[in-house]
Order: structure tokens, then sequence, then C-alpha cells
């Protein structure tokens, strides 16, 4: 296949075509609301991270502790991303979208407000709870009420707003530990979504359309068995990668994960064996046979896997290594994150014979851009302006390997297939920051151990070998980039 133009998307329902009461339907305001929700939802499985010294200080949590507040939401919003795109499907997308909303912004506040490990633990289990039930909707949201070009746009806005979270969060986590608003410490990391919260729920219970109780995905059942294998799988997957290298990746995680690969060919099998038989299986025969979904899934994994460990290995050296605090931590990840939400946004404007290289050339330059931040800071120190240019320089290669991928993986996933979509891409994408995190996680962390004492310089050493690991998985999205248009 050749062509870079995303094929025509088949017909949405038309905003306010369903129009109750109460409600003032547009298409711009459905998109901020549900963008702004999802947004909000991703900033949290960051924004915690460089709150987490203060956190282990001020509640006295242990580093199991610590790792699982910080790993509870992941593990949870991973596991539940498929079932709460079924729920949308089966129960209304606005309807399942404001519980959803409603779910986070309750458990944002109780998490504000706890008092132990223990409780802060629970309440962000059931933050990612409810992040699960509500993100799914917004892409199915997004396919339901654009059509044509406004469609396009709105699925370009929606990889911009998907992919800038990561770096977003360690920004705005940064800003709120340094200010300690009225010497609340750590909690306004929490808090700040309850405002935001209520006034999004008020806003979207007036600007999305009514569910249509006549949408064929209604008489369609939740498929329990295979929820619940999915379900295992993901999280015999999950929990070894969130908790491997805190515990020293002891024998149980790598039971797990041959274990999560053996319940996930039984899915498949039973998942195939449903759809002979007629019945509904969890994810959609239709959505995986998409041309070029295969492809798709395969790079999106790995865009999410070098911006995830990109972001978390360097946020580990400048910190830990150089010593930065969580203000400039955050933003040293301003101008990468900033040009990945700009070209996401407009990557769609460029000229045809610049779009056929965009998703390979994407992947070398973030190849390209891994290998110079680590020789800027092999030697122990900050790399200067340089530093800057490189971050720049991987942020729009990424941008540039996500975006377009997603946008046209979606394009041709009809409406009516838009949860089944929802729901296994973005269960994607979060296998493949998961991925990132532990394995470039343990790379950076290996490399420090080998060397003894951590310091300036050790920590740059290790650095220079996961930014070169990163790299190398860059470069392989590059060639996957090659195989769609040798097609």
């Amino acid at each position: 296949m050749t062509t870079t133009t995303p094929p025509t998307a088949a017909p949405a329902s038309t905003p306010g075509s369903s129009k109750a009461p109460g409600t003032d339907i547009r298409p711009g305001r459905i998109l901020a609301a549900v963008l702004t929700a999802q947004f909000m939802a991703l900033l949290d499985v960051f924004i915690v991270n460089v709150a987490a010294p203060t956190i282990r200080v001020e509640l006295d949590a242990s580093g199991a502790g610590l790792q699982l507040v910080i790993a509870g939401y992941t593990i949870t919003y991973a596991v539940l991303l498929i079932t709460g795109a079924r729920l949308g499907e089966r129960l209304g997308h606005r309807r399942v979208y404001l519980v959803g909303l409603a779910v986070f912004t309750a458990a944002s506040l109780a998490c504000g407000l706890s008092q132990s490990t223990g409780q802060l633990i629970a309440f962000r289990l059931l933050q990612g709870a409810g992040s699960a039930v509500l993100i799914p909707q917004v892409l199915s949201l997004i396919q339901r009420n654009f059509t044509g070009e406004a469609r396009m746009k709105a699925l370009g806005a929606y990889s911009a707003v998907l992919a800038t979270g990561a770096a977003a969060g360690q920004v705005v986590g940064g800003l709120l530990v340094s200010a300690d608003l009225f010497g609340t410490g750590w909690r306004p990391v929490f808090l700040v979504n309850v405002p935001v919260g209520l006034v999004l729920l008020a806003v979207a219970a007036r600007v999305l359309p009514r569910d249509d109780r006549s949408e064929p995905g209604r008489a369609r059942g939740l498929d329990l068995p295979g929820l619940v294998m999915l379900g295992a799988a993901v999280s015999a997957f999950t929990v070894p990668l969130v908790l491997g290298e805190q515990e020293g990746w002891p024998l149980w995680t790598w039971v797990s994960l041959g274990a999560a690969a053996v319940i996930f060919a039984l899915f498949c099998g039973y998942e195939g064996r449903l759809a002979r038989r007629g019945g509904a299986p969890l994810i959609s025969p239709r959505v995986l046979r998409v041309p070029g979904m295969g492809l798709a899934v395969f790079r999106l994994g790995a865009v999410m896997a070098v911006n995830s460990g990109f972001l978390f290995v360097l946020s580990l050296h400048v910190q830990g290594g150089l010593g930065y605090s969580a203000l400039r931590a955050g933003l040293t990840f301003a101008p990468s994150a900033i040009v990945f939400g700009v070209v996401g946004l407009t990557w769609r404007k460029w000229s045809v014979q610049l779009q056929r290289a965009l998703i390979p050339g994407g992947f070398a330059l973030a190849a390209v851009s891994c290998v110079a931040v680590g020789l800027l800071l092999r030697d122990g120190g900050d790399g200067g302006i340089w530093l800057y240019a490189a971050l720049v320089g991987g942020g729009v290669g990424m941008s540039l390997g996500f975006s377009p991928t997603l946008t046209r993986a979606l394009a041709t996933v009809r409406p009516e297939e838009a949860a089944d979509a929802s729901g296994f891409l973005a269960t994607v994408t979060q296998l493949g920051q998961l991925t990132g995190v532990a394995v470039f996680g343990a790379i950076f962390l290996a490399g420090i151990e080998s060397q003894g004492a951590p310091g300036a310089y050790s920590s740059a050493d290790a650095l220079l070998v996961s930014f070169y690991a990163l790299a190398a998985a860059a470069a392989l999205g590059a060639v996957s980039g090659l195989v769609r248009r040798r097609r």
C-alpha cells in the first residue's frame, strides 16, 4: 500500500440527531469536553512521579507501598479498559462517560485527603478504575459525533492529547509540589482534579448528545468469560512489569509473564470460537481485520514504549543523578510536550510528498534524538541548550510516529465498532507505556547498580546505555514504517 491519505471514514452519527432536553449539542463543545477529561485522566498516570519523594516522607511509606501508590492507578486502568469500552457500548457512551468521570473525581478527592499509605493505594486503584471506564468513551463519542474532515481533525486532537499527557504530568506535578499550596505538600496533585472534574460533569451533561437506545451494540452481551480471561492476561502481564524492578525480578514475575502469554492464547482461541458460533466476542473481528491494524498495533506499542521509557529514564537521571528539583525536572520536559502536541495537531496540513515519510521519518528522528540526549549527558553535565534541541527533536519524532499511525488506524473503523477499537487501542498504548518503563527503566537501574555508588557520572553512563537501547527500539519502528510503503 502506498497511499498516505486516510481512507474516507464511514458515516457517523450527526451531532444533535438525538438531542435531549437541556443539552446544547455542538461538535466543538463535545470535543472540548471529552478531550479535557482525556487529558485530566492521562495526567494522573505520571503526575504522581515527581510527588513520590514527598509522599514517602509525609506518609512514611515503604518502598513497596510507594510503588503501589504510583502503579495502582496504572494496573486497574490497563486491566479494565476493554471492560469500560464494552460497558459504554452496552449502556450508552454518554451515561458511562459521566459515571466514569464522577468516580474519577470522587477518587481524586479521596486520594488528596488520604491519611495513610493503605488509603492512598486503595483510592488510587479506584481512580484508575474510573479512568478505565471514562477513557474509552472519549474515542467512541468522537467516532459517533464527527464525520469527514471534522472527524479527522478531532482524531488528530485526540492523538495529541493522548500522547502529551505523560510529559505534561511531569510538568504539572513539579509545579504543584514545588508550590506547596497552603502547606499541603503532595496533596494538590490529586485535589486539582476535583474542581476541574465538577465543572466538567456539569458541562458534559449539557453538551454530550443523548445515548441512542436503538444502537445495535446494546443487544450484545458483555462476554463475561472473555472479560475474565483478558483481565487475567493483562493483570498477569502488568503486575510484574510494574513491581518487578522494585522486587528484584523474583521467580513469580517471570512465571506471571509466562502465564500472561498462555492466558492470552486461550483468550484468542475462545474469542475465535465464539465469533464462529455467531456470538459477540469482546473485540469485534472486523476491528482486527481493518487494513494495517496489525502494523498499527506494533507501531503504537513501540512509540509509546520509547516515549514512556524516554521520560522515565531521563526523569530518574535529572532528579537522582543531577539533583534537579521537582519543578526543574518537570519543566525539562516542557519542550517535548509542546512540540508533541503541536505536531499532532498540524501534521495533516503538511505536503503529500512529506506525509509519505512521516511515520518512518518520525521514528528515525526519535532514534537520532535518543542518541543525542545520551551523548549530551554522558559526562555528568546538563547538556546546555543543545539538550532542549534534542528533546524537541524527540518530541517531533515520537509525535510523527504516533499521531498519523493512530489516526489512520481509526479512519476505517465504523462508528458501531468504535467501542471495540477505542478499548483495544487504548489498551495497546497503555501496555506499550508499561513495557517501556519496565524494560528501559530496568536497563538504567541495572547500569547504576553495576557501577557501585550512584552519582552524576554513574547515572550518566547508565543513561547513555539506556538511550542507545531506546534508539534501537525507535529504529525498529522506522523499519515497520517502511513495511507498509512496500505493500
